[in-house]
Parts: C-alpha cells; sequence; structure tokens
C-alpha cells in the first residue's frame, strides 16, 4: 500500500510528519496526504472517510489549509453511528466556526440528534451545538435545548445548562424562556448539574433584569442555604480538593449572589451570615482555600453596605499581604485599591504591611503597591508615609525611582502641613533623585520658595549644603543656581538663621564657585547654564568684589557654539560694560511668584489662550500693570482668515525665568493652535518676548516690543522686571541701547510717497486717525503714525492701544508717546506702527484694535475693526 494513501493510519501520518527534518520536508508529507485525502473525497470513499476527517483535524491544528474537508463532517453527522458522529462533531467544532455559511446545513442534523434516543448522541450534539452556535441557530434549537434541561441523566442536564449559557448570549431575547428551567436547577443534588444551573443564572441575571428580580426574589434563599450545606459538609473524597468540598462550586455560589445583592438591602442582609462564616472558617494556607477567600472578600465589598463585614474583608487581605505567593499578594493590592473608597479607616489599619509592598523584589508590586500608598496618604499620616518612602528611595532600583519620585512629590505637594517641612522634603527628594524630578515639581519648588520670605535665607544655605554632597542632581543644581541668584546676599550675610539650623560660613567667592561649577559641569544642560549667566549677572551687581572673575566668565561663553549662551554672555557683557547706570535695576530681586496663578496654570484652569477666566497681571507698555483682558475678542477678525486662539501649554516659571530653550514650532496657518513656550498673553503684550515668525497665525505686538530680536535677549530671571521696569524707569531708548544694536532702529524721515490720512475709528468719545508712508524700494512695508484724540471733557489715564492683524500681516509697535490722553482734544497721544504685507497688490490691510483706558477710576475698553486702509497700501 501506498504509505501516503488514504488508507494510511493516523499514527503513520504523524509518525511521518514528526520523521521530518525541516519545514520542507513537513510541507510535502502534508501535501501528499492532502492530495491523498482530496482522492478519496472525490470518490467518495466511505471506509475511511472518519480516518481522513481525523488526519484532517491533525493537519489543521498544524497551520494547513483544510477548508476542502467541511462537508465530509456533514456527511459524518448524517451517519447513523455513534463513532462515525463523535468524529464529525469533532471536526465540525474543529474546522467550523459560526461564521461559515456551510454551518446552516448542519441545523437539521443536530435537530435530529437532539432528539436522539441515545443520550450519548445527544450530549454530542449539545456540545457542538455549545461551541460553534449562531444566532439562527439558537433562535431555531432554543426549544429542544430548554426541554433538555429536564432530561433523566443528570450529563445531559449539565450539558444543555452549558448550551443555554450560549444561547443566551447569543439572543438575549431567549433569556425569559430558560428562567423557570434554570432555577430549577438550583435544587439539584449533583454538583456537576449544579455548578452550571449557577453559572447559567448569573449569566441571566446579567442579561435579564427580570430574571435578576425573579431569582433575587426565588432563590436567595436556596443559595444561602446551598452555599452554607457546602460549607459545613463533611469530608467527601469525590469533591474534596486540599481539604475543602468542591471549591468551584463555592466561588460560583459566591459568584451569584454578589449579582444577587448588588444594590438590594434584603438580598445582602439575608446572605451576611454565611459570608461572614465563609470568610472566618476558610483555611487559608491553600490555594483553594485563598480563591474562596478572595471571592468572598469581592462579594462583601460589591453587596450593600455591611461596615462590620467589610472589616473582616479588608483583615482576610491584609492576611494575603503577608502571603509569600506573589500572585496572591498581588490581587490582594488590586481588591484594597477598590476597597479605599468603601473603608479607607481599615485600609489603614494595614499601612505598615502595604509599605513593606513597597519594597518588594517583585516590580508589579511595587508599582501596585506604591499606587495604593498614595491613595492612603492624608494629612495626618503624610509624614510618616513620606519619610518611609524618602528612606527607601536612597536604596531603590533605578527603573523604580521614576515612579516613586514622582509619587512622593505629588504626596508633598499635596498635603504639606508647612512651607518648612515641604521645602525639607523636596531638597531630600532632588539630593536623591534630582535627575527623575520632572520640570513641573522643581518649578513648583520655586513657586513655593520665593513665597516663603522668611525662609529664603533658610532655604538657600540649605540647598548651598546640598549641593556640596549633590552636585550630580540636575534638577538640584538647576533650583541652587536660582536661588543662589536671587538669594545669595542671604547666603553669605547668614541672614534670617532659624534655630534649626547648624552656622555655615560662606563667602562672596564661595558662592561664585557655586555658580562656576554649575556652569562649567560637562553634564550640565543649555538650561542650567543659562541660568547660571543670569545669576553671574546678577552677582554682578551684588558682590562687586567679584565682578571682575564673574566677568571673565561670562566672557568665556562669548564664542560658545550654543547660540543662546553665546547670546546671554554678548548681552550680558554688555550690561556689564557700557550700562552700569541700569544693572542694577536690571537685575533686582524677582517679585513673589502668584502661587494661586501657577497652580491654576498646572491644572489647565489657567491656561496661557483665549479664555473667559480671569488673566494674570502683566506689564504693559506704559509701565503699569493691568489684569490682561481676553484674547479671543481681540482676535476675532469675523473673516477666513481671523486666527484661532493659541492653546500655549508654557508653564508660568518658563515665562518668567526664561528656561524653555526649545524653539517653538511654526504654524501651519489659521485655525491651528500655538505650540509656543510662551505664553500668548506675553506675545501680546511682549513682556520679554520673542517676535513671532512670518509664519504665525497673528502678528500681536503692543509698543515695547523688540521685533526683530530672533532670541528674546533678556530671556531669563530678570526678563519680567527687565521689560516692565525699562519701560517706566529707563524709556524704550535705553531698552534699545541695552541691545546695542539688537533692537528696532529708530524711526527715520521717510522720503517715499504720501498716502491720504484715514479717520481710522471715531466715538463719541475718542478719535483714532492713521499717517501713512513707504520706505522707497519697500512697497511690502507701510509705516503708520495713529494719532488719538479725546473728544470728551475728561482725561483717560492708562492709555493703552493694543492691535492684532491677519497671518499674512505683520506688525510691530513702537512706545506709546504718552499713557496719558487730555481732555477735550488739548493734546494727543501718537503712537507709530509698521505693517508688512506678505500678499502685497493681492489682499488690503485690515486690522482689529482694542484700546483701554481710565475714566474717572473706572476702566474702559473700546473695539472696533479697521477695513477702510487706502488700496495702494
Amino acid at each position: 500500500m501506498n504509505p501516503f494513501s488514504s488508507g494510511t493510519r493516523l499514527r503513520d501520518m504523524i509518525r511521518a510528519i514528526r520523521a521530518s527534518k525541516t519545514a520542507a520536508e513537513e510541507r510535502a508529507v502534508v501535501r501528499k496526504e492532502c492530495a491523498a485525502i482530496r482522492a478519496a473525497i472525490n470518490e467518495n470513499d466511505q471506509d475511511y472517510r472518519h480516518r481522513n476527517l481525523a488526519k484532517l483535524m491533525f493537519i489543521h491544528m498544524l497551520g494547513y489549509p483544510t477548508h476542502f474537508g467541511q462537508m465530509e463532517c456533514l456527511k459524518l453527522i448524517a451517519s447513523p453511528g455513534f463513532p462515525e458522529k463523535r468524529i464529525g462533531y469533532l471536526g465540525l467544532m474543529l474546522l467550523l466556526d459560526e461564521r461559515q455559511e456551510v454551518l446552516m446545513l448542519v441545523t437539521n442534523s443536530l435537530k435530529q440528534d437532539l432528539n436522539h434516543t441515545n443520550q450519548y448522541i445527544v450530549g454530542l450534539a449539545l456540545c457542538a451545538l455549545g461551541n460553534i452556535c449562531s444566532a439562527e441557530m439558537a433562535r431555531d434549537l432554543a426549544p429542544e435545548v430548554e426541554r433538555l434541561l429536564q432530561f433523566r441523566d443528570p450529563n445531559i442536564r449539565k450539558k444543555a445548562a452549558l448550551c443555554s449559557i450560549r444561547i443566551i448570549k447569543k439572543v438575549p431575547d431567549l433569556a425569559e424562556n430558560f428562567i423557570n428551567s434554570a432555577t430549577a436547577l438550583l435544587r439539584e443534588k449533583h454538583h456537576g448539574v449544579l455548578i452550571t444551573g449557577v453559572q447559567l443564572c448569573t449569566d441571566l441575571c446579567k442579561i435579564s433584569p427580570e430574571a435578576l428580580e425573579h431569582v433575587r426574589k426565588k432563590c436567595t434563599d436556596v443559595l444561602v442555604r446551598t452555599l452554607r450545606d457546602l460549607a459545613n459538609s463533611p469530608y467527601s473524597p469525590e469533591y474534596d480538593i486540599a481539604g475543602i468540598t468542591d471549591p468551584f462550586l463555592h466561588i460560583r455560589l459566591l459568584k451569584l449572589l454578589r449579582v444577587l445583592g448588588e444594590g438590594d438591602a434584603d438580598a445582602s442582609d439575608s446572605m451576611n451570615d454565611i459570608l461572614a462564616q465563609v470568610a472566618t472558617k476558610t483555611e487559608s494556607n491553600k490555594v483553594a482555600g485563598n480563591a474562596i477567600l478572595y471571592e468572598c472578600v469581592q462579594t462583601i465589598m460589591s453587596i450593600e453596605d455591611n461596615g462590620g463585614l467589610r472589616v473582616l474583608a479588608i483583615n482576610s487581605l491584609g492576611r494575603f499581604l503577608s502571603n509569600r505567593d506573589n500572585n496572591i499578594r498581588y490581587v490582594a493590592l488590586n481588591m484594597l485599591m477598590k476597597a479605599v473608597t468603601a473603608d479607607g479607616q481599615a485600609v489603614q489599619r494595614h499601612r505598615a504591611t502595604i509599605l513593606e509592598c513597597v519594597k518588594d523584589s517583585d516590580a508589579s508590586i511595587r508599582k501596585r503597591a506604591l499606587e495604593l500608598v498614595y491613595v492612603l496618604v492624608n494629612e495626618t499620616n503624610v509624614k510618616p508615609l513620606a519619610k518611609e518612602l524618602i528612606d527607601y528611595l536612597e536604596v531603590s532600583e533605578n527603573d523604580f525611582r521614576g515612579d516613586l519620585t514622582a509619587k512622593i512629590c505629588s504626596i508633598v505637594s499635596k498635603f504639606s502641613p508647612e512651607k518648612i517641612w515641604y521645602i525639607d522634603q523636596m531638597l531630600k527628594v532632588l539630593s536623591e533623585a534630582g535627575n527623575y524630578v520632572k520640570d513641573e515639581v522643581w518649578h513648583a519648588l520655586i513657586v513655593v520658595i520665593t513665597n516663603a520670605t522668611e525662609l529664603h535665607g533658610y532655604t538657600v544655605r540649605a540647598l548651598y549644603r546640598a549641593f556640596q554632597t549633590s552636585a550630580e542632581q540636575e534638577s538640584l543644581v538647576r533650583v541652587t543656581v536660582w536661588c543662589i541668584g536671587e538669594y545669595g546676599d542671604l547666603l553669605v550675610n547668614n541672614v534670617g538663621m532659624l534655630d534649626i539650623e547648624d552656622p555655615i560660613t560662606v563667602t562672596e567667592s564661595d558662592a561664585v564657585d557655586v555658580l562656576e561649577i554649575a556652569i562649567k559641569r560637562h553634564e550640565s544642560d543649555l538650561t542650567t547654564k543659562a541660568m547660571a549667566l543670569v545669576a553671574l549677572l546678577k552677582f554682578s551687581s551684588r558682590f562687586p568684589s567679584c565682578s571682575e572673575r564673574i566677568k571673565e566668565i561670562i566672557v568665556q561663553f562669548k564664542g560658545n557654539l550654543m547660540l543662546e549662551l553665546q547670546q546671554r554672555a554678548i548681552e550680558f557683557n554688555s550690561i556689564l560694560a557700557k550700562h552700569q547706570n541700569i544693572r542694577s535695576t536690571l537685575v533686582e530681586r524677582m517679585p513673589v511668584l502668584d502661587e494661586a496663578t501657577f497652580i491654576g496654570r498646572k491644572a489647565g484652569s489657567l491656561p496661557g489662550a483665549a479664555s473667559t477666566t480671569t488673566m494674570p497681571s502683566v506689564g504693559i507698555p506704559n509701565g503699569e500693570a493691568k489684569p490682561a483682558a481676553p484674547l479671543i475678542d481681540l482676535l476675532d477678525l469675523s473673516s477666513d482668515d481671523a486666527p484661532a486662539p493659541s492653546s500655549s501649554g508654557g508653564d508660568l516659571l518658563h515665562d518668567l525665568l526664561g528656561v524653555d530653550l526649545s524653539p517653538a514650532p511654526q504654524q501651519s496657518g489659521a485655525g491651528q493652535p500655538s505650540k509656543s513656550g510662551t505664553d500668548v498673553l506675553l506675545d501680546l503684550l511682549s513682556v520679554g518676548s520673542p517676535a513671532q515668525s512670518s509664519s504665525s497665525t497673528v502678528d500681536i505686538l503692543s509698543s515695547n516690543t523688540n521685533g526683530k530680536s530672533p532670541v528674546s535677549p533678556l530671556d531669563d530671571i530678570s526678563s519680567l522686571s527687565l521689560s516692565s521696569r525699562a519701560n517706566s524707569n529707563a524709556g524704550a531708548a535705553p531698552m534699545m541701547d541695552l541691545l546695542d544694536g539688537f533692537g528696532p532702529s529708530p524711526s527715520k524721515e521717510n522720503n517715499g510717497p504720501v498716502y491720504p490720512s484715514i479717520t481710522a475709528y471715531e466715538s463719541s468719545s475718542l478719535r483714532l486717525t492713521f499717517s501713512f508712508s513707504k520706505q522707497p524700494g519697500n512697497p511690502e512695508t507701510t509705516n503708520i503714525q495713529a494719532t488719538f484724540t479725546n473728544l470728551s471733557s475728561t482725561v483717560y489715564t492708562d492709555f493703552v492701544f493694543q492691535a492684532a492683524v491677519p497671518k499674512f500681516l505683520q506688525l510691530h509697535l513702537d512706545p506709546a508717546s504718552s499713557n496719558t490722553l487730555p481732555a477735550a482734544g488739548n493734546g494727543s497721544v501718537t503712537q507709530s506702527l509698521k505693517v508688512t504685507n506678505s500678499q502685497h497688490g493681492k489682499k488690503n490691510l485690515v486690522m482689529r484694535i482694542r484700546i483701554a483706558y481710565k475714566l474717572n477710576g473706572k476702566d474702559t475698553l473700546e473695539e472696533g475693526q479697521i477695513n477702510n486702509f487706502p488700496r495702494e497700501l
């Protein structure tokens, strides 16, 4: 006989496949066998049909296509004998699924077999239907399955219950047909039938509210009695596992009780006693016992409130945490996470055990325990828990330090009882894991430090000590550099000594050493070095004895390859060499940062974008401080070119410290939100902010903008004080002189053609006129002289003019001539504008304006849109 003919035995084919040394040999064997089986199918070989199908099933399990044998399954199912039907149904379940159209052909055979007199054939049909039943088959065969739930043989009843589960999941509308039959199974004595009946009732309750109410009313007491009998039953070798009688039935009963007790106080009360008995009497030294306890705890936590029972359940979970099995501890931590919301005080009793799990060698347990500790922290236990976590931080593994550091910082920030404790804990974290701390964490620390005026001296001395031992931690270095730059004089003079401090002697040279070490560290990044340069500039005013040394350090960076450092060094050197008269004003100590504003921005309630919420106060062109008005109204140009409000995400420290040195991506056009790290309000009012690129959605500049500098010249620690004081004290001219030619050149006499003036805006109280001129050879740029006239009899104070243009225009505003507008036309305020039209000759100029002033001490706002620009512009 051909060894690969259709008559080859299954074992011979398996032996030949296993003897193949390569995949190619295996494919050759399978290919020959499949060819022989096809030939046998074509010849309608009935003698070996069951053998061929058995071989096809093995080939299918190896991953080869066997679709050509699907009809053979149907032929074997239609055979009268049990062996053929057994192979046929097995092939049906393996080779087909419910999506196959061929399956519809077997429905009639299944119906006949479900009514067969041979219970074994009925069992085969139920098995097949329970595995591959489709919605159509379920509707056709549901009556037969329902009838078999009362069959005399328990094995058939068990299979019928499992098949019913498949049917109600496929067709939930049929659930009501099975309610009575399913509840009848709950009184079975046979454990196999009972466990399937319990599962069928559980699924019915989840699918059908009517079934839930019926089972809850009729069967709760029956289930409680069954569980009690099972828990108190004597040793039964037939069902015993590790000394526990049928733990699988235990778990199924507890799951059904959980479904029934959820949301129903009466049902929960009826099962309280048995749940307490199971929780106390079940042995926890075996896996089966732990499985029952875990399910019992889940049931207790899900049913209606019973304080004592929940404490018992949480204590059981506490015992799980002491188990040596990692899986048991992990599921206990998961359950405790859910239990915290129900009874946090009971979980707090196991705090020490949970803390030990944070130090576990298993990474999954460590992370889950850390999340649980984070939930457990409150105002009363924050100090001991934070101490434990920080102590563990010293010895923790590097791959866990990121998560641990983030949780500690969040805990300390959220529940800190006092600022000095917050500062101490944050310094410990920065000293141990400063390289794992996110930027917003040390930003928040600086905000807290600036608000703790009485702790400035203590903080800067603590940072100085920490720097001596942990100079490799980048975040610590940044905070140290910033604080020494701001409060270095307090460090040198030992100002604000507290009783808990040890005396320390620091000279001016020692303070400069810290900055020099920070700026010359190989590990220091651009942000740290930029901050150190600013701190050195501040030292040059506060420590005159070290000014030459500071100048030497700064000069070394004039040729640095990093453009930001090079520019800062050149500008700072210019300040040291040429502007001694304004240096002390420029480097004054930073104002106290608004802690509430920073928290609000961090939470997203005060984004740097158009919003109807109250904006922080910022410096405005005329040297006054006012709340910035919502930007969305100003930008509403009511046209297709109107820009969308920016969604800048830069936080307060980025704006004020000037340390967000990553370049802002250009915008793609109208409707695209800005991704710049600089606050849009700072762009609007130009407080030390760079000019927007030509591709930005909208060019918004106020009168103190440096419109040509590619990077903000003094976008550093003193940026806010620099721009506000330069306008109020030194004026615009010293600002441009300070930048040594980086600022816009003063306006010169224009010799270009003259254009007619227009009245751009007029109301009952104010008139605005525009006069135009152009530079020869530069038709895209228009110089505009704006003249503001007060038509009322009252003087306007705190006068501010703002403007916005579409994306194809660039706008630059010079400072206004005054911030006071005389009454009754007895004088005027002038302001120069420069507009560049990238679509010159194609699109006309258009501008949206906003004029703000105070009238008798009351804020007044006027807005308008200018569309009457001469077309030749």
